[in-house]
């Protein structure tokens, strides 16, 4: 059994979504001087790997805080979208067999090699039918190596995998990292389970996760 971080580092001005709030980490208390280190962090909900809450899009729909704990671990299931290109959709024929409620469905682009690039906004995105397939199937747990199940272009605008998704209360998963590992250790056979843990923040729009995926068996 072996554990692999799927989780981008945050740092200081590290790569955020359009219009979001700037990351920034500074020493709030210092050993030197106070006896203790302590960090000032300033971020958004969504800075990073992090998860969306349904009331990301809509604040008739559950915060963060409101979700069972079971929508944030799982056992895994990969889909390869690598051979998607950019700013394309990535449809509902990808999604093949193992769509069994309760799994964390994982979309692998790629596309995290463009993290901190111009390039990482240009990623390919959800289907509404891929989305539509995935919520029918019973699967309330979605991640993606991209910033946006969306086209990010279109954030702020219609986004219908995200209100597919969040209609049915899944979580979305943005800004993963590694998956490419996970689909090795998946061709291999071996099981799979996520972790995607969040800040308990009350009334949420979403946090930032430590994504972990735990390979293989004890």
């Amino acid at each position: 059994m072996r554990l692999i971080d799927l989780t981008q580092p945050i740092e200081t001005g590290m790569p955020v979504f359009p219009g979001d709030p700037q990351v920034r980490l500074e020493p709030a208390l210092r050993v030197a001087t106070d006896g203790v280190n302590v960090l000032r962090i300033h971020l958004g909900s969504q800075s990073g790997t992090h998860v969306d809450a349904p009331a990301h899009l809509d604040d008739s729909l559950p915060t963060l805080d409101e979700l069972p704990l079971d929508r944030f671990c799982g056992p895994a299931v990969l889909v390869d979208a690598r051979s998607v290109p950019a700013r394309a959709p990535i449809e509902a024929a990808l999604f093949g067999a193992g769509l069994v409620p309760g799994s964390i469905v994982l979309v692998a682009t790629g596309w995290s090699a463009h993290w901190g690039t111009a390039d990482y906004l240009a990623h390919p995105y959800l289907d509404p039918a891929a989305a539509r397939l995935l919520v029918d199937a019973g699967i309330r747990t979605v991640g993606i190596d991209a910033p946006s199940v969306d086209p990010s272009d279109a954030e702020g605008a219609d986004l219908p995998a995200h209100r597919i998704l969040c209609g049915a209360t899944a979580v979305i998963a943005e800004n993963l990292t590694g998956l490419d590992r996970l689909l090795t250790v998946a061709a291999a056979g071996e099981p799979i389970e996520i972790a995607l843990f969040p800040l308990r923040l009350l009334g949420a729009d979403g946090a930032p996760v430590r994504a972990v995926a735990r390979a293989g068996t004890r």
